[in-house]
C-alpha cells in the first residue's frame, strides 16, 4: 500500500518530478510496500519511463529500492495498470505534438492569436473533444477495477475535464490539480520579498482563472506592498496579468500567456501584444523542448548516464503531497478543482471551480468561499460559459454547440464574425479527423 497508476507516464518529465517528490518523503516509503504502475500506450515512451523510476527510485530512496518496498511494474494495457490501484493520477494529452500544431496552425490563418490554447478558445475546446472519451473510459475502468482509487487529474483543459467527470461519472472520486496557485503565491512572494513559508493565502475562481483572494504575512494584508512594488517597476506593468489585477483588484493564479487568452482586451491588438510582451503561439515551442527533453531522457538511459532529478527543488506538485496526506492521515491543504457544490455561491452549481481542500486520511474536502468579489465572478462566468457548452456538446453529442462554445469564447469572439467561426470550427475538426469523435466531424 498503496498502489500509484500513473496513466500517460511516457509524459516522462512530469512522471519524474512526481516520483522525486514520492521518493522524498519517508513516511510514505515506511507505511508499507509501495506500488507503482505505469502505463502508456507508446512502448517506447513506456520503457523511458520505466528506466526513468527505476533510477528515481534508486537515487532517491536506496534503501526503499534494495529492500523491495517500492515495486514497479509497466504495462500497455490500461485495465491491467489500473486494476486494484489506490490512486489513478493521469496526464494524457491525446493527439501530442502534431495535435497542438493544428490547434495552433489552424486558427492563425484565420487571425485568431493564441499562446497556450490548453484551457479556453478553440483551442482549449478542440483539445477537451479529444480528451472526453478517454476520461469516460479511465473513469468505466476505475469504477470497474479499483471503485476505491481517488483519480488526480493533471490532463488540461481542467475545467473542462473535472466538469465532464462530473457528469458521466459522478461515483468516481475525481480531483483535478494544478500548481498554479503554488507558483503564484511563490514567486509574489520572492517579489515582494517576504518567506512564503510565513505567508497565509488562499485563492478561489476556475483553473488558470482563479484569485488570490487572501494574502497574509503575520497578519498582514500584502497587497499593499506588491501594489508599491509594481508602482516602483515600469517592466512588471508590462505584464498581462499585472494589469488585469491594477484593473480588476485581485491577481490571478495563472501566467500572463495563460492569462492572455481568457479575456477579449489583448490578443486581437497588436499594441497591447507588443505592450505586454505577449508570446503569441508559445506552447508550440514549449512542446517542442518538452519533446526535446524526452529525447535526451531516452538519450541519457541508453548511454548509461544520470538524469538530472532536481534533487534540490521543492516538493511542490500537489498529486503527491495528497498520497502522502491520505496514506498516513498527517493533513494537508492543498487548492483543488471539483465539482461546484454550494462552494462559490457566484458561480454555477456543478461547474468545476478552484478552491483550497483540506486533505487527510478520509479523503479530498473543499472549503466553501461564499461569494467571489463580483467582478471576477463575472470574468469566471464567461470563461465558464465556453466550459459548460462544450460539456453539453459532447453529453448531448450537439456539433452545434461546439460553434457555440467557440463562438462565445472571448478571446475568438473578439476577432472573428461569426461564418468565420463556424468555418473555423469545422476546419479544425477535419483536420483532426480520428482523434476526435465522429459526431463532432
Amino acid at each position: 500500500m498503496p498502489r500509484i497508476c500513473f496513466v500517460g507516464a511516457g509524459s516522462v518529465v512530469f512522471t519524474r518530478q512526481l516520483l522525486r517528490d514520492l521518493m522524498r518523503m519517508p513516511e510514505l516509503l515506511e507505511a508499507g510496500v509501495l506500488e507503482i504502475a505505469l502505463h502508456d500506450i507508446d512502448p517506447q515512451r513506456l520503457a523511458v519511463a520505466r528506466a526513468t523510476a527505476e533510477q528515481v527510485v534508486t537515487r532517491l530512496a536506496p534503501d526503499a529500492a534494495a529492500s523491495g518496498r517500492v515495486r514497479i511494474s509497466d504495462s500497455p494495457d490500461r485495465r491491467s495498470a489500473v486494476a486494484g490501484s489506490d490512486f489513478v493520477v493521469n496526464m494524457v494529452q491525446v493527439g501530442g505534438l502534431e495535435a497542438t500544431r493544428r490547434d495552433f496552425d489552424i486558427p492563425a490563418r484565420y487571425g485568431v492569436r493564441q499562446t497556450i490554447a490548453d484551457t479556453l478558445g478553440v483551442g482549449g475546446v478542440f483539445r477537451a473533444l479529444r480528451t472526453f472519451g478517454l476520461l469516460r473510459d479511465l473513469a468505466g475502468d476505475i469504477a470497474e477495477l479499483a471503485p476505491d482509487a481517488w483519480l488526480l487529474n493533471y490532463t488540461n483543459p481542467m475545467a473542462m475535464n473535472v466538469w465532464w467527470l462530473a457528469e458521466v461519472a459522478p461515483a468516481v472520486r475525481s480531483v483535478g490539480l494544478c500548481h498554479s496557485v503554488f507558483w503564484t503565491v511563490h514567486d509574489l512572494c520572492e517579489l515582494v520579498g517576504v518567506p512564503l513559508a510565513e505567508v497565509d493565502y488562499r485563492a478561489a475562481g476556475v483553473n488558470h482563472q482563479a484569485w488570490l483572494l487572501h494574502w497574509q504575512h503575520r497578519g498582514e494584508d500584502l497587497y499593499p506592498l506588491l501594489r508599491q512594488r509594481i508602482a516602483q517597476d515600469p517592466e512588471l506593468r508590462r505584464r498581462v496579468r499585472v494589469e488585469l489585477f491594477t484593473r480588476f483588484g485581485y491577481y490571478p493564479t495563472e501566467t500572463s500567456e495563460h492569462s492572455s487568452e481568457y479575456v477579449p482586451y489583448f490578443l486581437h491588438h497588436d499594441g497591447e501584444v507588443e505592450r505586454l510582451r505577449i508570446p503569441v503561439g508559445d506552447y508550440v515551442g514549449i512542446s517542442e523542448q518538452n519533446v526535446a527533453e524526452y529525447e535526451q531522457a531516452r538519450a541519457d538511459l541508453a548511454a548509461g548516464r544520470p538524469l538530472d532529478l532536481g534533487e534540490d527543488e521543492e516538493v511542490a506538485e500537489y498529486a503527491p503531497q495528497i498520497i502522502h496526506a491520505m496514506t498516513t492521515g498527517r493533513p494537508v491543504t492543498v487548492h483543488a478543482n471539483v465539482a461546484n457544490r454550494g462552494l462559490i455561491s457566484n458561480l454555477p452549481e456543478g461547474a468545476a471551480v478552484e478552491v483550497p481542500a483540506t486533505v487527510d486520511r478520509l479523503g479530498v474536502h473543499p472549503q466553501a468561499m461564499g461569494s467571489l468579489p463580483p467582478q471576477c465572478a463575472a470574468l469566471n462566468r464567461a470563461f465558464l460559459t465556453v466550459a459548460e457548452l462544450t460539456v453539453r456538446a459532447a453529453v448531448t453529442e450537439n456539433r452545434d454547440l461546439v460553434r457555440q462554445a467557440v463562438m462565445l469564447d472571448p478571446n475568438t469572439a473578439a476577432t472573428l464574425p461569426l461564418p468565420q467561426i463556424v468555418a473555423l470550427c469545422d476546419e479544425l475538426a477535419a483536420a483532426h479527423g480520428d482523434l476526435l469523435p465522429a459526431w463532432v466531424r
